[in-house]
């Protein structure tokens, strides 16, 4: 038991390591946790920005909140999408918009 204790002690007691090595698996840690996190994130945002620039009356769009309405006004100074019916929402709630052919799917 001893001689395990002083063989560990030894061991403990040689040239000191590279402090780049230790450091390395965080590094690889926090590079591989943007590309599978935050890369996919700022694409999808992207492309909901323009998804919602490309915006256009009587288009049928669906909202974070599950509202579906279809557009009657686009006010780009207060960032409001007017729905028919009268309904006011901001831009950045919607999540999709539903394109014709989609619409004639469902029931």
């Amino acid at each position: 038991m001893w001689s395990a204790a002083l063989l560990w002690a030894e061991q403990d007691q040689q040239a000191p390591s590279n402090p780049l090595t230790s450091f390395l698996p965080i590094v690889l840690m926090l590079v591989v946790g943007y590309f599978l996190l935050f890369r996919p994130m700022q694409k999808q945002e992207k492309q909901r920005q323009a998804l919602v620039l490309s915006l256009k009356k009587n288009d049928k769009v669906v909202t974070s909140g599950g509202i579906i309405g279809v557009v009657d006004t686009i006010k780009e100074k207060e960032d409001e999408v007017v729905l028919k019916g009268g309904l006011h929402i901001t831009k950045s709630s919607i999540v999709r918009v539903v394109k014709p052919e989609e619409a004639a799917k469902e029931p």
